[in-house]
């Protein structure tokens, strides 16, 4: 199956919410543990047998396991591979993008069969051109996996990048040229990162979501602010799965499992969005 495919039944099953595994400094202070590869990987362990079962997707966010070289990446390594083995897709939080045999590179470490690194998908940063993806794009379609480009943030910076052009922005672009990848009449596997308060943004933008055919990651919902309400305004319309994305705010609640599992519940409750991702859905 491709994983546009696998990731549209796994939300079916257990709900859209992706929680982010973000070892900070801050956190694994809070739950006690050092700020080393063993307290990474206590916190990513505890973390995943807390989810599991529960929740579709989750995301690793790379660069809280790589500040510790290569004993973190190999917390990564194996946080990855027992996900696999729990039934929960991983989304390598990598944000990846380079040109020729340097993003080859990348698209071989994190989406080829095989790979200690391999996930279920991958974030790439596309502003050295869309194109410059393709090996990218070409390994995800070759071995079912899936990736994530970022098209709108919600950092105040992005607009400096990502509105320029304006009724021609790069965003819309990005959007445009990620649903060109998604052709055909099963879910695509080529997504999109477009932050939950972005609402503004899509519309001024004249973003077309519906023409995706792919999946969201939707990141700012939680501790950063966005709730169901904000995630009606920036998805209604939308053509494919939205992941609203929470990390701190569940994450917070541990290191004690069973207040990990009830702020997991609680937080897809407050993230429901039965029927927003049908073109044309309020």
């Amino acid at each position: 199956m491709t994983f546009g495919s696998r990731l549209a039944a796994a939300v079916g099953r257990f709900g859209s919410l992706c929680v982010g595994i973000d070892p900070h400094p801050s956190l694994l202070a809070a739950w006690g543990l050092p700020d080393t590869p063993a307290g990474l990987d206590t916190f990513s362990e505890t973390v995943l047998e807390a989810v599991a079962g529960s929740v579709a997707v989750v995301k690793p966010q790379v660069a809280l396991f790589e500040r510790h070289g290569s004993r973190g990446m190999a917390v990564l390594e194996r946080l990855l591979k027992h996900s696999t083995a729990a039934g929960v897709l991983t989304i390598a939080d990598a944000k990846r993008g380079d040109i020729g045999s340097t993003m080859a590179g990348y698209a071989d470490a994190w989406l080829r069969d095989g790979s200690a690194l391999a996930a279920d998908a991958l974030t790439l940063s596309p502003y050295l051109g869309f194109e410059s993806l393709r090996p990218a794009l070409t390994a995800a379609s070759e071995t079912g996996r899936g990736v994530f480009v970022l098209a709108l943030t919600s950092n105040p910076e992005g607009a400096s990048v990502q509105h320029v052009g304006g009724g021609d922005s790069v965003a819309r672009r990005i959007v445009q040229a990620a649903a060109a990848e998604n052709d055909g009449g099963t879910p695509g596997s080529v997504g999109l990162v477009i932050g939950a308060t972005a609402g503004a943004a899509v519309r001024q933008l004249g973003l077309d979501l519906g023409a995706l055919n792919g999946p969201i990651l939707a990141p700012g919902v939680g501790a950063q602010g966005a709730g169901r309400q904000e995630l009606l305004e920036t998805f209604a319309g939308a053509s494919g799965v939205i992941l609203p994305n929470s990390s701190r705010e569940i994450l917070s609640s541990g290191p004690d499992a069973a207040r990990l599992r009830q702020a997991v519940a609680t937080a897809q409750r407050a993230v429901d969005l039965s029927g927003v991702a049908e073109p044309g859905t309020d």
